[in-house]
């Protein structure tokens, strides 16, 4: 029986000799559930054996794990908290915050005192840190703005009524308050020294206009913000604008003191135009064309190219 199977194997198989016997061998040795394959691994030459390639893979977390497959990001190595996107409050501090910080800490006591007021006189320096309240950087400070009325005779001098004969109107009709007159209130206010215009923005230079934002500072405090702004026609004519958007600035500061408010009240304006000024009919003598215009009744008649009619 067996040498019948081992005959029927080699004719159809063709395996060689030393394979069939090796068949035969496993056959009679084996205790059974071995498949042809495995059988032929008996065979006298032997393959090598070789490991399977990794699998291609464009999914991260599979393939070779020493190959980088992607790059990693600015947010997946650094891991930032969420405070730290966070915008705070008020980035310029008050001046409750600044005093705070610059007076020391008392100890406790049982009976709470009220606290005194700031000595604001003793504020000497201009520019320096926003935390230090003797030296504060009025590009960004916001020190001393309403902590306290001035004196009593500073305020006086302040809300003087204004003089009509300071009082200048322009060939438009706009009455207005020469910025040298400003200057002299302050100065008489404050003292040559006691106040000063601090700049919290850089020069914008526009194609026509040059503005600028200033701080109005009196005695160590800062009293009023405002832009000022002024035209100019030739660029050689900027920094002569520069200066007269500065007087600007510091005219629209005085508002917030009271000096020369009536300048901004209707009543005012409408009783000034009719007792110290006049609307005249001029004609330009280079185009003959003719238009009106205003000027003080004390003032001489308008010169060439105007004349009045």
């Amino acid at each position: 029986m067996a040498s019948r199977l081992l005959s029927r194997l080699a004719h159809s198989s063709h395996l060689p000799a030393a394979s069939v016997r090796s068949y035969a061998t496993a056959r009679s040795t084996s205790t059974g559930g071995v498949t042809l394959s495995q059988r032929r691994t008996t065979a006298t030459k032997k393959t090598p054996v070789k490991t399977p390639a990794a699998e291609a893979s464009t999914t991260v977390g599979r393939g070779n794990p020493h190959i980088v497959e992607t790059l990693p990001t600015t947010a997946d190595e650094i891991d930032i908290p969420p405070e730290a996107f966070a915008v705070p409050s008020e980035s310029v501090p008050s001046s409750s915050v600044l005093r705070e910080h610059s007076e020391p800490s008392a100890p406790a006591s049982s009976t709470s005192s009220p606290a005194a007021p700031v000595d604001f006189s003793e504020s000497r320096a201009i520019g320096g840190s926003p935390k230090d309240p003797l030296h504060p950087d009025w590009s960004r400070s916001y020190f001393g703005l309403s902590t306290q009325p001035f004196p009593k005779d500073v305020a006086e001098v302040l809300m003087t009524p204004v003089d009509p004969l300071d009082v200048e109107i322009k060939p438009d009709g706009l009455i207005y308050l020469p910025e040298i007159k400003y200057r002299r209130v302050l100065n008489k206010a404050f003292g040559p020294g006691g106040w000063g215009l601090a700049p919290r923005s850089e020069t914008n230079v526009g194609p026509r206009i040059v503005s600028r934002e200033y701080a109005l500072v009196c005695l160590g405090r800062l009293v009023a913000i405002a832009r000022g702004e002024q035209e100019y026609f030739d660029p050689n004519g900027i920094p002569t604008a520069t200066e007269a958007c500065k007087s600007n600035a510091l005219m629209r500061c005085c508002k917030d003191l009271g000096i020369a408010s009536e300048l901004w009240d209707p009543r005012f304006i409408r009783e000034f135009k009719a007792k110290y000024a006049v609307e005249v009919f001029v004609e330009d003598q280079r185009t003959k064309k003719k238009k009106k215009l205003w000027r003080r009744k004390d003032q001489p008649p308008f010169d060439y190219p105007f004349k009045e009619t």
